[in-house]
């Protein structure tokens, strides 16, 4: 296995990997590793099957089945389809990208560890791929918090909420997303996060605390907390944070969804095909334990 950080704030390209075939025990605990250190991996030049990612994103944890897909792969609904292509007029796969930034499941109680990307079909323009995924350093982010944040943070907690993600995106236009039903509100009530978590692979402190579904911070008042979710936001923006991957077909890219917010850029027009499987992996393990 050969591990190429890019040198930016993160990523790193790792070659070498057949994920076509059963991942060993050594390799899976190097791939978990680097997954902490570098927050972006790509696995580049893959083909595989459906089952193949399955079979990957397992070693890692529990697959979610997101409680308003309804475009995913058949007999697999781990397994969702974003995609701006159509079959008979209708849309094939969730294809409303530029979702804004965020950390996929932190509105839920049970959080996610990492998503997967599979790329099939990548948009190109004039020789350029087209719709980066953008990513943000939540580890440099705290520790590049200045002292008296630390401490205004340290012990607090923020709500976040699915529906404050879901209505922004429904309301962008070309959105193939529907209201969230009362079952699905049910599924996914508002709940806490803790703003300062210390990352289960690397023990390290991160900054937990996204725009995307952070609403509130809890115990204070609403002038205060927005004020105080406002500055974690721009600081979050800062270009030594920043790191942003450039498709290309046969990519396999894993993100650390503790560890960094990410953002889909939609640069790309309907007549420029974009396909993509893609898995997100429940933090259900011990992870310090696995990466030992």
């Amino acid at each position: 296995m050969d591990i190429r950080p890019t040198g930016e704030a993160l990523g790193a390209r790792i070659f070498g990997v057949d994920l076509s075939k059963p991942v060993a025990d050594g390799d899976f605990r190097t791939i978990l590793r680097a997954l902490g250190e570098h927050g972006v991996i790509v696995f580049p030049r893959q083909t595989i099957e459906t089952e193949d990612l399955v079979r990957f994103g397992q070693m890692f944890g529990d697959l979610e089945i997101n409680v308003a897909n309804l475009f995913h792969e058949p007999d697999h609904p781990e397994v969702m389809i974003l995609s701006n292509m159509k079959k008979d007029g209708k849309p094939i796969g969730l294809g409303d990208a530029g979702q804004g930034w965020h950390t996929d499941m932190s509105y839920s109680k049970d959080i996610a560890l990492a998503n997967v990307l599979y790329a099939m079909k990548v948009p190109i323009r004039e020789g350029r791929p087209l719709g980066d995924t953008q990513f943000r350093n939540m580890h440099a982010a705290y520790e590049n918090l200045p002292d008296d944040i630390k401490k205004r943070v340290e012990g607090r907690s923020a709500t976040h909420d699915f529906i404050k993600f879901w209505d922004m995106m429904r309301a962008k236009p070309g959105s193939t997303r529907g209201p969230l039903t009362a079952e699905q509100r049910r599924q996914k009530p508002p709940v806490s996060q803790p703003i300062v978590q210390t990352h289960p692979i690397t023990g390290r402190k991160i900054l937990y605390c996204n725009p995307g579904y952070a609403m509130v911070i809890d115990g204070m008042d609403q002038a205060e907390s927005d004020e105080l979710l406002d500055y974690l936001f721009k600081h979050q923006e800062q270009p030594k944070f920043f790191y942003a991957h450039k498709w290309t077909e046969g990519d396999v890219l894993m993100w650390d969804n503790i560890g960094t917010v990410h953002n889909a850029i939609p640069d790309y027009g309907p007549d420029e095909p974009r396909y993509m499987r893609r898995i997100q992996v429940m933090a259900t393990k011990n992870y310090a334990k696995l990466a030992a």
